[in-house]
């Protein structure tokens, strides 16, 4: 089912759609500061942004928006099921999760989730949504965008514990404490589903659109193989990498960023094409998660180490962001590098 575009006037004309505020991205953890430029500090999940909307009247429809303003209710019935409990006039931003068979965050879980057509009620059962509400945008039909985030978080605690809500909704911890989001950036990051933290103004209102708040995410520093490049051989631009699982097959883990000139060089003198037997002989690449944009890339004899940089982000071994391309390890043999799907 493809996802329906939710236009101003169309669908719920007293509730115009929000487009969500959003987070710039820096290396390191900043200071949280004192008195008026002081932070609060939040987990960052690795799911789907969503804005809730429940109905300002009986009877009208519970809405489910994605970051790009599309509806996508439909998919997830077992929320829209639960959001009947929820006050009138309310709109939470949080983060969209599933939790797999074994208890734990799947981003694959999550996309089985959102790409549901007919079968959206049967996957439900079999893996329920969860709502993390990190923000509150409505209380009772009045607009909260201007008052600070320190005033939303209190409505938003105060929802959570005046109605008792307990999952599918998850309230989003938040602390003004460094020892706290120091914890959360270089502990919590070790569970699958947690990627870093967000830091938010604790005077700051609400701008739609706007890159005001900040994101750090946990980065590591580990080793895959080069199996293949986009480009060519001569002048190498992204590089595919891998790691052998314990039957000895090559996996993809995850792409780089574009190569500077200077690395492309270095690596194009240590590249040596690869035979009929690759193991990458034959598969399909695609650009990104959630694209459908072949690549056809130049396959290499998969014996060259690269030390990466890589966030915490995985999903049953595979990186879900682009990853670093730090240098060659020419003094690593193939077989030192983590197996498909081990802690680095």
């Amino acid at each position: 089912m493809s996802e329906q575009t939710w236009h101003p006037g169309e669908v719920a004309p007293e509730r115009p759609p929000v487009e969500p505020m959003l987070a710039q991205a820096r290396e390191m953890l900043p200071p949280l500061g004192t008195g008026a430029g002081r932070m609060a500090v939040q987990p960052k999940f690795d799911g789907f942004r969503a804005l809730l909307y429940t109905p300002l009247r009986e009877g009208a429809p519970v809405l489910l928006q994605t970051r790009r303003g599309g509806l996508v209710q439909d998919r997830f019935p077992d929320l829209t099921a639960a959001a009947r409990s929820l006050p009138n006039g309310l709109v939470l931003d949080g983060e969209l999760a599933v939790l797999d068979h074994h208890g734990q965050l799947s981003f694959m879980a999550l996309q089985r989730r959102a790409t549901a057509g007919r079968n959206a009620r049967a996957l439900a059962a079999e893996l329920p949504a969860h709502f993390i509400a990190f923000d509150v945008l409505q209380s009772d039909g009045q607009e909260l965008l201007d008052e600070p985030f320190e005033h939303r978080r209190e409505i938003l605690e105060a929802l959570f514990a005046d109605h008792r809500l307990a999952p599918p909704w998850t309230l989003c911890p938040s602390t003004t404490d460094p020892a706290i989001a120091d914890e959360w950036l270089y502990e919590w990051t070790d569970v699958p589903g947690v990627e870093g933290v967000v830091l938010k103004s604790l005077t700051g209102r609400y701008r739609p659109g706007v890159r005001g708040w900040t994101k750090v995410r946990r980065r590591n520093s580990t080793e895959a193989l080069i199996g293949g490049v986009t480009g060519s051989l001569h002048r190498p631009q992204v590089l595919l990498l891998g790691r052998y699982d314990t039957t000895g097959r090559l996996r993809l883990v995850g792409k780089t960023t574009p190569l500077k000139p200077g690395p492309a060089r270095d690596i194009a003198d240590h590249l040596t094409a690869a035979g009929p037997s690759h193991p990458w002989t034959g598969v399909r690449f695609t650009a990104s998660w959630t694209s459908r944009i072949p690549l056809k890339p130049a396959l290499v004899d998969p014996v060259l180490v690269a030390e990466i940089s890589a966030d915490t982000s995985q999903d049953h071994g595979v990186y879900r962001h682009p990853l670093r391309y730090l240098r060659i390890r020419t003094e690593m043999h193939p077989i030192q590098v983590a197996k498909f799907g081990e802690p680095d």
